[in-house]
């Protein structure tokens, strides 16, 4: 369980042996563009279209992306980084995974709404029982007044099963988004622990920061008691990353 006392996820932190990461490309392009073609833009290196991971040429419709993942590429070395290019990897995503497998990744994604985070406050100490109801308790509010999306809320350990009705909502909020906003509600949820959370910053209720100290609360207030330590420190770092890149990528699909 997680330290609030909802239901956990499987604990990877036990993999005592991990896989050395492959070996990263090297640099073998000098010039990056953009190139436009109708209402899409394509990322060339060297004049050549990037391909995503399936072979598909890596275009959007929004030029502000197109730009800032060209200069992704233009920021690399003498090596290829994929930690260092997240809207490359999102943009990759939406076009290889989410155009193909949306159906299966919603339904994936509506089943995390049982575990979410906002619903599963801790019963003591005092003190962080205020804060999540201070902080979770108006994003819940807002889902359901806005979305029609009400969840309920549990303390300790048991599991609850959300209403139907929750799901049915959130099912039609999912469908009516774009691949690439469902992209990032979906990266954003799966880095935070939350749908509730992901729904907020996809529309704009929240912004990556206020979404990250939401999600951290917890660990935050635990650091507060105990300390931090490295490894969580590190965890934390890679998820206000993560969550800051959708922010980013969701501005710059919004912008003209």
């Amino acid at each position: 369980m997680t330290e609030n006392g909802g239901p956990a996820g499987p604990d990877l932190s036990r993999i005592a042996v991990r896989e050395p990461p492959p070996p990263k490309a090297k640099r073998f392009y000098k010039v990056v563009s953009v190139d436009t073609q109708g209402d899409q833009h394509r990322i060339l290196l060297d004049g050549r279209p990037v391909k995503t991971p399936l072979k598909k040429t890596l275009d959007t419709p929004h030029r502000a992306l197109a730009q800032a993942v060209a200069d992704e590429w233009q920021a690399q070395k003498t090596e290829i980084d994929p930690v260092a290019m997240p809207l490359t990897r999102l943009l990759s995503t939406s076009i290889d995974r989410v155009a193909m497998e949306r159906p299966a990744m919603m339904q994936s994604l509506l089943a995390y709404i049982d575990t979410d985070l906002l619903c599963y406050r801790a019963p003591h100490p005092a003190v962080l029982k205020q804060r999540q109801a201070a902080v979770w308790q108006p994003i819940l509010d807002w889902l359901e007044a806005t979305h029609g999306i009400g969840l309920t809320v549990a303390q300790g350990v048991l599991p609850v099963s959300q209403p139907t009705s929750a799901g049915l909502a959130a099912a039609a909020l999912l469908a009516q988004l774009s691949n690439d906003k469902f992209t990032a509600l979906q990266v954003g949820a799966a880095a935070t622990g939350s749908v509730g959370l992901g729904i907020a910053l996809a529309h704009g209720h929240l912004n990556a920061a206020e979404v990250f100290a939401a999600s951290q609360l917890d660990e935050t207030f635990q650091n507060e008691t105990w300390g931090e330590d490295y490894e969580a420190m590190e965890r934390r770092r890679r998820i206000e990353a993560e969550v800051a890149a959708v922010g980013r990528f969701l501005a710059l699909i919004s912008s003209k």
